[in-house]
């Protein structure tokens, strides 16, 4: 398998929560390229990407049972897992993680919700999930931005000030905000 198709993915992730050696071989074969440059993005080290993907297919091999199509693709799932592992590394390493909030905006819009959506990948995402993407590109993009790191990265609110070099009051508040904001935006959606 040489491309990353979500439904190939996702039977290959089946594959691998019933522990099929053969599947999780598949899989890295072809996820692998894509998510050990996605790490060395974030770390520029050859060395250290490299560390982040094995740690990150250990990972993968572990809780691949539970891995939820509804909730994300499963290369956004694996993603995930690759920039948790990254930042961790970063936060070992006591490195400071430099973000460009447009590029780190644009990768996580894109894992989000895609302007041009395949039929198979329009079945897999379901009403909740567009309705969230929706709602989520209409916020403001360091309230995107602190929110993503607080809930994607799981950063508490110290780490995501520390990360976006802001006070530790105005994270909260941009959190609380945008919360707010995507809890109205959803409750609209629903009476629409």
């Amino acid at each position: 398998m040489s491309n990353t198709d979500p439904q190939q993915l996702r039977s290959l992730l089946a594959a691998v929560a019933r522990r099929e050696a053969a599947a999780f071989r598949a899989l890295y074969d072809a996820t692998s390229p894509k998510l050990f440059g996605f790490a060395l993005r974030i770390l520029n080290r050859k060395e250290l990407a490299e560390e982040v993907l094995q740690e990150s297919f250990v990972s993968v091999w572990n809780n691949a049972g539970s891995y939820q199509a509804g909730l994300a693709a499963p290369m956004t799932w694996m993603t995930t897992i690759v920039r948790n592992r990254a930042y961790d590394l970063l936060r070992r390493l006591d490195a400071t993680v430099e973000i460009d909030a447009d590029t780190f905006d644009k990768d996580v819009m894109e894992a989000l919700e895609s302007t041009d959506p395949s039929p198979l990948d329009a079945l897999s995402m379901d009403a909740e999930a567009k309705a969230l993407a929706h709602c989520f590109s209409r916020l403001e993009g360091l309230h995107r931005q602190a929110i993503a790191l607080a809930f994607y990265h799981d950063l508490s609110h110290s780490e995501v000030a520390q990360q976006m070099k802001l006070p530790l009051g105005t994270v909260k508040t941009w959190v609380r905000r945008g919360l707010e904001r995507l809890r109205t935006c959803l409750t609209r959606l629903e009476g629409a």
